[in-house]
């Protein structure tokens, strides 16, 4: 079936030595992989090798057969290029960071409208904004939300946070963060993409980001530890 869809990417890895397999996040069918032949080939026609970046939006066209195979693009094009990600470090390094997130976290081969609208907003607005020392820590935690496990404010006044049922508890059971723990993660909860951004030492992101890690390690079956972390936490030391 001939499908014209927005995708982002969520991961490409090198086949061979000219071809590509590209897993993309589409708006149309969630999850979907591609099989990109000789892509580091210098002929015109063949796509750019940018195009497979990590958090690239695109619009494609292409071919789903639907059978558990790699699907083949039929045309690509930017649905979003980029000002800022490709050339600043510091947001650069987030996009490979949460690529890998959500590429461990994604697992619907099925639409979800909702999610992707979510990520390409926010991917948009990393794109036209300075101040993003929390990024990452709000795409995480937001994320969760569409994937089944954000945090139940209803009991919020209560100093601990219990990980697997994903409440907040008044007292500090075995699974619980701790007061001081619950209170960064209590600020991250309230915290939006255009907050103040200078509401984190750099040691409390590195506190909430072991948190968040252990938070989708506790929920999502089979996720791995991004290896891009350490990375991450240089740029962010």
């Amino acid at each position: 079936m001939l499908v014209k869809t927005k995708a982002i990417v969520l991961s490409s890895i090198k086949y061979q030595e000219k071809s590509l397999i590209v897993k993309c996040f589409t708006l149309s069918d969630g999850l979907k992989s591609y099989f990109v032949q000789s892509a580091y080939s210098g002929k015109k026609t063949n796509p750019k090798i940018a195009y497979f970046q990590p958090l690239t939006l695109l619009e494609i066209e292409a071919n789903h057969k639907n059978k558990g195979t790699l699907e083949h693009f039929k045309e690509i094009k930017l649905a979003t290029a980029y000002q800022s990600i490709n050339t600043n470090i510091v947001k650069s390094t987030i996009v490979i960071f949460l690529s890998e997130m959500l590429h461990h976290s994604i697992h619907e081969e099925e639409k979800n409208e909702n999610l992707f609208t979510f990520l390409e907003t926010a991917l948009i607005w990393l794109d036209t904004n300075e101040e993003t020392s929390n990024f990452h820590l709000i795409l995480l935690l937001e994320t969760t939300k569409f994937l089944g496990f954000y945090p139940d404010n209803s009991e919020k006044d209560f100093n601990f946070f219990e990980m697997v049922d994903g409440v907040f508890s008044p007292f500090q059971g075995t699974n619980c963060l701790n007061e001081h723990e619950t209170f960064l993660f209590k600020k991250l909860i309230n915290l939006k993409f255009d907050s103040d951004q200078k509401v984190f030492a750099g040691i409390e992101r590195q506190i909430l980001l072991k948190i968040l890690l252990d938070y989708y390690s506790i929920h999502l079956d089979g996720f791995k530890k991004p290896k891009s972390l350490d990375v991450l936490k240089e740029v962010f030391s």
